[in-house]
């Protein structure tokens, strides 16, 4: 049974229970409105005739604006379950005594008109009541899946209310359905206090403080809030014009049936048979179809069924004004009404946060339902009883409000996105306040309060944070700071200074030449070349002639990279002639020549452009010592010479020389993509290499680099994958019409979408293998075995971690990226309101074709509590032998060698055909294990 209704209703484990209590109560509230409603109404149209209809539609607007400033008042104050459990109280109270009137008989027009009132109230505000409790209990995906059932439960009761009226009414008399419908407003009582107590009781801790902070806040009225509101604002226009249409066609429907049937006690009878037939095909919809269509449209475009079916209703009315046409309208408003629209409109409010959701959703469900009950009651009266117009024409009416409605839900949609970005974004906030306290804010006062009172790293720091940025008012606290002891503060004070041609600092730069600090000395030597305007060969030649070595090698590499824009200067200063003279030296005493000026060479040849001697950066690119290394790659990067890049792609590889080698090749400018797409084309760029290239090409925007980006994108390795996608959205932030075609990233979303699942089903089959192991006690002979499937637990992890990654990247390109990012944000949150909301807001922004794709992923990330439980997918349980065979296919994260060493270890020979030829492993490790692997296992 359980399977059943998980199946047919989308409920999962621990929600059943709540899930048929929340049903129970709005079954019991909509059968009492079914029997009362249609008693009341009959009576009504009986004794006083359906052309005094509208006044009853002006009367419930004005009680009903008294009532809601009251009642608002009450809310703010009081417990929502105390007045709710008040209001029913009241309510059966009211309906037993109008029992007795029916009973003996004693009715006049003031009691008539004062129950027609109550009824609409008890409407509005018992429904209002219960559906702010189901947004109290359940989250925005919960709601999702749930409403639809619970409305279920409201239609079952809308059913039966109208036949058991029907019934009652035609055997028995109407006075007793009432005594009825005052019984079972009591019992709604327990069913409440028990969902409170269960669920409501137990708000997350973040619900709560959100409660008390707007509590505060919340003294304004409930128009003030709705008004503030862009999202709260279309909400209520759009259920004031829902309700002045659904008015204006029960005016109709009633008059018209009326006329057919002037007896109240059939007439009773009709309206009951009507009223359930309606809600038989409610439930018809709200079961089979409400759910589908809320994940096929989304929340805002479902709200567009019930006014374009009833324009379509209201076109056959023009044609055919007939009473069976009133009843297809009256029927579709019924019918869509209390389903598929009704868990539209609970879900588009879903994103106000919980207090300001209570307040205002209370009067938009009684003040604004009954003042526009009201309107349409005056325009009633204007266009029937001064107009004297047929009831026909209020057809005519009803289509140009409805074409309002459609309008103003486009409006909502828009409204409705925004107010989840929002939503998400407090979560986030919330999560972070206490970092965000602790942090200081970085205005100007701060900032000298740094460079006076702070600590080396702080200084530093500050520093690295105005890189781009420089202050005039920060030129004199900077200036301090070439006295600091710390020589690496001095050369980031000269730095900054760099910029400002007003410093008058030189006499104080230039006693920094004979610090002991070797990239201090060169800095300041660097800086007192492009600032003095003194040309004398006495002046320079000073340092670059000086008996200390570091201080001729630092004036030495000032002069060359002065000289890459003035050659003036470099003849002047004869910087060839010492060049060759420094390279000479070396060439003599190789081993003796300390690290430091090899590293002045070399940048000092790259800075003169002496090509002759670019040998000597080649041969110092395959040095040993990476400090050598380190700065033959910068030297390569200076010259962009095409004879370095090769040397800098294998860099690559090495991840000490990797960030390094990125920039060298970026500084070679839009045509390193020329020569990468001439390697690609020869197949000479290795995968490893190939997997870093997205971080070189994505610095230029041209339709090259979306080229060699785009067939990256197809790599069967994940980290190139990423990096391609990151390259992207760098890509099109600088330039948007720069992009990849659309066809391309669906694709790529598609195919992304099957390998994460691919590599979850591989982590589950290996959590189910683990698993067994934890059966047994692990001895020492499957410990090691059980390490090793831990290890290869860890890498499909990573995998997972980096495949999501991509189809968020994939997703920014194809929508806004501030969207998307937020939403990312969220899901890897521990903000369980912030990652629900999140997914609630992606089901409504993607397109149906991309939402199949991955929004079971969506949902496991959110839903799961860990990558080992599937509630939300469907997983087959893969053989060990499958499962190895299936991580041969997956490239990255070092899946394929922990999987070889898996096979390693278990010595198990049924496991050979998982390893590949060997000729298929490009890692050079990877395929000598695998050689070994094979090799030992074909031994033993």
């Amino acid at each position: 049974m359980k399977k059943l209704i998980y199946r047919t209703f989308g409920l999962r484990d621990g929600e059943i229970f709540i899930s048929f209590l929340m049903q129970l109560y709005i079954f019991l509230i909509i059968t009492v409105l079914l029997i009362v409603k249609p008693t009341v109404n009959a009576l009504f149209v009986s004794e006083l005739g359906a052309d005094n209809l509208p006044y009853g539609y002006l009367l419930v607007a004005l009680t009903a604006v008294i009532t809601t400033y009251f009642y608002s008042k009450a809310i703010r104050k009081y417990s929502l379950v105390k007045i709710t459990v008040l209001s029913l109280i009241v309510f059966s109270v009211v309906f037993t005594i109008l029992g007795f009137l029916l009973n003996l008989d004693y009715l006049n027009h003031f009691i008539l008109y004062f129950y027609y009132v109550f009824v609409s109230l008890f409407a509005v505000v018992a429904t209002s009541q219960f559906w702010i409790f189901a947004n109290m209990v359940f989250n925005a995906r919960e709601a999702k899946r749930i409403f639809g059932f619970i409305g279920a439960g409201a239609i079952a009761g809308g059913i039966f209310g109208g036949y058991l009226t029907s019934f009652i009414a035609s055997s028995f008399g109407k006075e007793y359905t009432v005594f009825v419908a005052s019984i079972l407003l009591l019992v709604c009582i327990p069913i409440l206090r028990e969902v409170y107590k269960l669920k409501i009781r137990y708000l997350n801790s973040f619900k709560r403080k959100q409660v008390i902070a707007n509590q505060d806040r919340l003294e304004s009225s409930s128009l003030k809030l709705i008004s503030k509101s862009k999202h709260l604002t279309y909400l209520a226009i759009i259920t004031g014009i829902g309700v002045i249409v659904a008015k204006l066609i029960d005016f109709q429907f009633s008059d018209f049936a009326h006329k057919a049937i002037p007896n109240s006690d059939e007439l009773a009878s009709f309206f009951g048979f009507w009223f359930s037939t309606f809600n038989v095909v409610a439930l018809t919809i709200q079961l089979f179809f409400t759910n589908k269509i809320l994940h096929k449209l989304g929340v805002s475009s479902s709200l567009l069924v019930l006014p374009l079916t009833i324009g379509l209703g209201g076109l056959l009315f023009l044609t055919f004004p007939e009473l069976w046409v009133l009843i297809i309208i009256k029927g579709i408003d019924g019918s869509f009404k209390q389903s598929l629209n009704k868990a539209a409109v609970e879900l588009s409010i879903m994103p106000i946060p919980l207090q300001i959701k209570n307040q205002a959703k209370s009067y938009i469900d009684v003040a604004v339902d009954s003042i526009a009950t009201g309107l349409s009651g005056f325009m009633l009266i204007f266009f029937i009883r001064k107009l004297n117009l047929s009831t026909s024409y209020i057809t005519v009416i009803v289509l140009l409000f409805v074409f309002i409605w459609i309008i103003l839900i486009y409006k909502l949609r828009e409204a409705y996105f925004e107010s989840f970005k929002k939503n998400i974004q407090k979560n986030l906030s919330f999560i972070n306040a206490k970092k965000e306290k602790s942090k200081k804010e970085n205005n100007l006062l701060d900032i000298k309060n740094v460079f006076e009172k702070g600590d080396e790293e702080e200084i530093l720091n500050m520093f690295d944070r105005l890189k781009g940025y420089k202050f005039k008012v920060l030129q004199k606290p900077v200036i301090q700071l070439l006295q600091h002891p710390s020589p690496k503060v001095k050369v980031a004070a000269i730095d900054y200074l760099d910029a400002f041609n007003d410093n008058n600092i030189l006499s104080e730069i230039a006693t920094l030449i004979h610090d002991t600090d070797e990239t201090l000395v060169y800095v300041a030597l660097d800086y007192l070349l492009e600032h003095s305007r003194q040309k004398e060969k006495t002046f320079f030649n000073t340092y670059l002639d000086h008996e200390e070595e570091y201080i001729a090698n630092g004036a030495l590499l000032a002069l060359a990279k002065q000289s890459m824009s003035n050659i003036s200067i470099g003849k002047y200063y004869q910087l060839e002639k010492r060049l060759e003279q420094k390279i000479n030296e070396y060439i003599v005493n190789r081993e003796s020549i300390r690290k430091e000026i090899v590293a002045g060479l070399l940048l000092s040849i790259a800075y003169s452009r002496m090509t002759n001697h670019y040998d000597f950066i080649i041969e110092h690119l395959h040095n040993q010592k990476s400090y050598i290394t380190k700065f033959a790659t910068i030297a390569a990067g200076i010259t962009s010479n095409e004879i370095f890049i090769k040397d800098l792609l294998n860099l690559l590889n090495n991840k000490r020389h990797r960030k390094r080698a990125v920039r060298a090749l970026k500084s070679y400018g839009p045509r390193i993509i020329d020569v990468l797409l001439e390697l690609e084309k020869h197949d000479d760029l290795n995968s490893n290499i190939k997997k870093h290239i997205p971080k070189i090409v994505g610095a230029f925007e041209n339709e090259k680099s979306l080229s060699i980006l785009e067939k990256i994108l197809r790599s069967i390795n994940s980290t190139s994958r990423l990096e391609a996608t990151k390259a992207l959205r760098k890509i099109r932030r600088k330039n948007e019409e720069l992009t990849l075609s659309k066809r391309v990233i669906r694709k790529q979303i598609a195919k992304e979408s099957i390998y994460y699942k691919k590599v979850l089903a591989c982590i589950i089959s290996l959590q189910h293998l683990i698993n067994k192991d934890l059966v047994d006690e692990v001895n020492t002979e499957n410990q090691t075995l059980y390490e090793g499937r831990k290890i290869l637990s860890d890498a499909l992890e990573l995998e997972l971690i980096k495949s999501f990654s991509i189809i968020f990247n994939l997703l920014s390109l194809l929508y806004t990226e501030e969207d998307i990012q937020i939403t990312f944000d969220a899901i890897k949150s521990k903000n369980k309101e912030a990652k629900i909301n999140s997914l609630e807001l992606l089901e409504n922004l993607l397109d149906s074709s991309i939402r199949t794709m991955v929004f079971s992923i969506l949902e496991h990330e959110v839903l799961d509590e860990d990558h080992y439980n599937t509630t939300t997918m469907h997983i087959t349980i893969l053989t060990e032998l499958e499962l190895l065979k299936t991580l041969m296919k997956v490239s990255g994260s070092g899946v394929r060698h922990s999987a070889v060493n898996y096979i390693k270890i278990s010595g198990d020979k049924a496991l050979i055909p998982a390893l590949l030829p060997i000729k298929k492993y490009r890692n050079k490790i990877v395929k000598q294990l695998a050689n070994d692997t094979y090799l030992s296992l074909k031994r033993g």
